[in-house]
């Protein structure tokens, strides 16, 4: 199954490679057909957005139509990168997905209160994680629609 049109960006701010790699392989497989760019801490995420540094192309760097983050990351946390996004009215539509280990309340609540568009906990399991990252490229990118 592919996404009609043309193919969103997916931003994956993601710390750890392996993480990482299961996303990759699984939007992948389940035949997502988008573009994944992987940044590995909250200040390249936010430079990916706002096209500073080595993103200052508009070209190598479009627009993503998901944002998936992770809470515990270096430089810049997922949550303050997520608290930018929601505050910049450039930005703010971008769904933003928080992909994290942490299942704490206060974490969850945290990034509720920061407008996130959804929590999910990256199971420990591995077959677990697939499911999840598979489950989570049919909602947001064939299933759910927006207003792009």
């Amino acid at each position: 199954m592919h996404v009609q049109g043309e193919p969103i960006v997916i931003l994956l701010a993601e710390d750890d490679p392996a993480h990482a790699e299961i996303v990759r392989r699984n939007l992948e497989t389940a035949q997502v057909a988008n573009r994944l760019v992987h940044v590995v801490d909250g200040l390249e995420a936010l430079d990916y957005l706002y096209q500073r540094e080595k993103y200052s192309d508009p070209t190598l760097a479009p627009r993503p139509g998901l944002v998936l983050l992770d809470l515990r990351m270096p430089k810049v946390d997922g949550l303050e990168v997520l608290r930018t996004i929601k505050a910049d009215s450039s930005l703010c539509s971008i769904p933003t997905v928080i992909l994290t280990t942490s299942s704490a309340e206060i974490d969850i609540a945290k990034a509720y209160e920061c407008n996130a568009n959804s929590y999910l906990v990256k199971p420990v399991h591995f077959a677990q994680f697939v499911e999840l990252i598979q489950a989570l490229g049919y909602y947001w990118l064939i299933w759910n629609r927006t207003n792009r």
